[in-house]
């Protein structure tokens, strides 16, 4: 019979890598909206420095994430890359699930917290649409590219997941016609900004959708890549 003791430790254990992923995917929603507020205001109307300064901070501070996080919850961040650790049974569904629920709540946080730091309102619905096929094919290539980095790389390389990821994604933020957002959850905390970084509400399912097509097909060249399997 489980006891009291148990029950705690239970607790502990789950707990700390939920809070990992909630606290790593807010402070990476705050980083992404926080630059891009301060990037409109130091430099108004010039989009091409507004969207490097947020590229800069944005893998900065993922690279840290990553290797900070690791160690406790793996790091994800990212609900495609938790959805697929848990399609691939490296997580039990009921921790996926806490993963991808904290990911979407740590996400939404850290836009109310970068809009409370600037006096702003803490929820905007005012974000840019983001629409058409060429930036939904572009979400499908980044999020394919950051799967792949991510498989490719814990093949013995584990250690290089903390540059290998933030490199793809600051690539990727030129690259590609959607500027890389790669992450549902990240994408749900953007739909709460009005600023330079927001995504309008209605423009978010369809993103989603690219970013878990896209997340599939990483995960499928990344199988045909490897000599070893899985």
């Amino acid at each position: 019979m489980a006891t009291a003791t148990d029950a705690r430790e239970t607790t502990r254990v789950i707990g700390r890598p939920l809070l990992a992923e909630a606290l790593g995917t807010g402070l990476l929603v705050a980083t992404v909206v926080g630059s891009g507020i301060m990037a409109q205001q130091l430099a108004p109307d010039q989009i091409l420095l507004q969207l490097l300064c947020n590229a800069l901070a944005t893998v900065a501070v993922l690279g840290l994430l990553i290797a900070l996080l690791g160690p406790v919850s793996g790091a994800h961040i990212n609900p495609a890359v938790t959805l697929v650790d848990a399609l691939a049974g490296r997580l039990r569904a009921s921790v996926a699930a806490g993963y991808i629920l904290a990911q979407l709540v740590g996400g939404c946080a850290g836009t109310m917290l970068v809009h409370a730091m600037f006096g702003q309102e803490l929820v905007q619905w005012t974000g840019q649409v983001r629409t058409g096929g060429g930036l939904w094919l572009g979400e499908v290539v980044a999020t394919a590219g950051l799967l792949l980095v991510i498989r490719l790389f814990r093949e013995g390389r584990a250690q290089l997941i903390a540059i290998g990821v933030p490199a793809w994604i600051f690539a990727a933020y030129f690259f590609t016609s959607s500027t890389s957002f790669a992450n549902p959850a990240v994408t749900v905390g953007r739909a709460l900004t009005g600023s330079f970084a927001g995504i309008a509400p209605a423009s978010v399912p369809a993103f989603l959708l690219a970013q878990l097509v896209g997340a599939a097909i990483g995960v499928g060249i990344a199988r045909l890549l490897r000599t070893g399997g899985e």
